[in-house]
C-alpha cells in the first residue's frame, strides 16, 4: 500500500517519528517521505542521521498553520498525524496553546487533506484521550472524535483511522528518559506514586503496529494496541539496575496535575462497540451506523470485560522489560 507512495508526516522529528521514517524505508518502497514540523534543528540533525537520504524531504510548518500545511500537503497519498503537544504539565500551563495545536491542528490535517485528495489519515492517539482527567487527554479525545466524524460529517474519499497506544519509550515526556538523566546526573529518582499504572512497550513494537493498522484499516475504526503495563515502582527498580547502584535514592514528591493512578485504553462506554481483532488489538467501531464496517468485521468477538486499563492488563516482568530496554537505541545514547 506504501510502495510509491508520497507519505507525509505531521511532528516527524520527535523519536516516535524517526521510527516511523526507519520503518517506512527499511520496509517499503516509498516514492517520498515529506516531515513537516517546527523545529529546525531537530529537522537538521534528523537529516544527518539518515544520511541526507534523497527520499526525505524537509518542511518547516506548524500544524495551526492551515495555508502552509495545505502546500506541503499537496499531492500526498498517505498522512501519519503524529504532531501534538503532549507534555501534561506543559499542556495544564499552555492551555489555549494547547487546544490551539491539538485541536485546531487536527482539524487543519483533516481539511487539507481532503482537499489535496489524500487517500488516508492516520491519528496516533493516547490513553490519555480515554475518560480524560487532564487537558492533553481532553484535547487528543477531541481531535479523536474530529477524526472519526470526518468519515461522515464531509463528501470525500479520503478515509481517517484513530491508533490509540499508551506510552512509547522514550517519546517526548516519557519518565524513562527522565530517570536515566536523574540517575547519572544526581544518582536520584522521583517518583510521583509507586503503585501508578502504565501501559508501556517498544518504540520499534509500537511503529510495526501503527503500520499494520494503517494497512489493514478502512477508515472510521479506533485500533487499540494491546501494550502490556507496569508500576512507576518497577520502572524505578529497572533503570536503577540498568544505570545505577546501591545508593540510588528514590524520592516521593507531589501528583502532577493531570496524572491518574491507571491508564485506560477501552473504556466502560466503548466496550459495547469494541471487538477482538486480533492478539496485537482491540477494535472499536464508530457510534454512529457504518454498515461496510459492521460487514467488515462482523465475525469478530466482542471483548468480555467492562474496560481495558493498566491494571488487568498483563504485566511486564522486570527481566522482559530490561530486554526490551537493551535493544532501544536511544536509551544508550548520552
Amino acid at each position: 500500500m506504501l510502495n510509491n507512495k508520497i507519505i507525509f508526516i505531521t511532528g516527524g522529528t520527535g523519536s516516535w517519528g524517526n521510527e516511523l521514517v526507519s520503518q517506512l524505508l527499511e520496509k517499503f518502497k516509498p516514492k517520498e517521505i515529506r516531515i513537516y514540523s517546527r523545529n529546525e534543528y531537530k529537522q537538521v540533525e534528523m537529516q544527518r542521521n539518515f544520511d541526507n537520504n534523497p527520499l526525505l524531504k524537509f518542511i518547516i510548518g506548524d500544524v495551526r498553520d492551515k495555508n502552509i500545511l495545505g502546500l506541503a500537503m499537496k499531492n500526498a497519498d498517505y498522512v501519519f498525524h503524529l504532531a501534538a503537544l503532549k507534555h501534561i504539565p506543559v499542556c495544564e500551563k499552555n492551555c489555549w496553546e494547547t487546544v490551539l495545536t491539538n485541536i485546531y491542528g487536527t482539524q487543519n490535517v483533516i481539511e487539507c487533506a481532503i482537499n489535496n485528495n489524500v487517500k488516508k489519515v492516520i491519528y496516533t492517539s493516547s490513553d490519555k484521550a480515554v475518560d480524560p482527567f487532564c487537558l492533553y487527554g481532553v484535547t487528543k479525545a477531541c481531535a479523536e472524535k474530529l477524526m472519526i466524524n470526518s468519515n461522515i460529517n464531509y463528501i470525500s474519499n479520503t478515509k481517517f483511522v484513530c491508533i490509540r497506544s499508551g506510552n512509547i519509550m522514550g517519546t517526548t515526556g516519557s519518565v524513562l528518559p527522565l530517570f536515566k538523566k536523574q540517575i547519572l546526573e544526581k544518582n536520584e529518582i522521583t517518583i510521583t506514586n509507586p503503585n501508578m499504572t502504565r501501559f508501556l512497550m517498544s518504540t520499534n513494537s509500537a511503529t510495526e503496529l501503527v503500520f499494520e493498522a494503517a494497512i489493514r484499516s478502512y477508515g472510521g475504526e479506533i485500533f487499540v494496541i494491546r501494550m502490556p503495563s507496569t508500576t512507576l515502582k518497577n520502572i524505578a527498580q529497572v533503570m536503577i539496575e540498568l544505570f545505577g547502584n546501591k545508593s540510588t535514592k528514590q524520592k516521593i514528591i507531589d501528583t502532577r496535575p493531570g496524572d491518574k493512578m491507571y491508564a485506560v485504553l477501552v473504556s466502560k462506554d466503548e466496550s459495547p462497540k469494541t471487538k477482538k481483532l486480533d492478539e496485537n488489538y482491540y477494535l472499536i467501531l464508530p457510534q454512529y451506523k457504518n454498515k461496510i464496517l459492521e460487514e467488515k468485521y462482523k465475525g469478530l468477538e466482542s471483548i468480555e470485560f467492562d474496560e481495558f486499563n493498566s491494571n488487568n492488563a498483563r504485566k511486564l516482568e522486570n527481566k522482559e522489560f530490561i530486554e526490551i530496554l537493551k535493544k532501544e537505541k536511544w536509551i544508550w545514547e548520552k
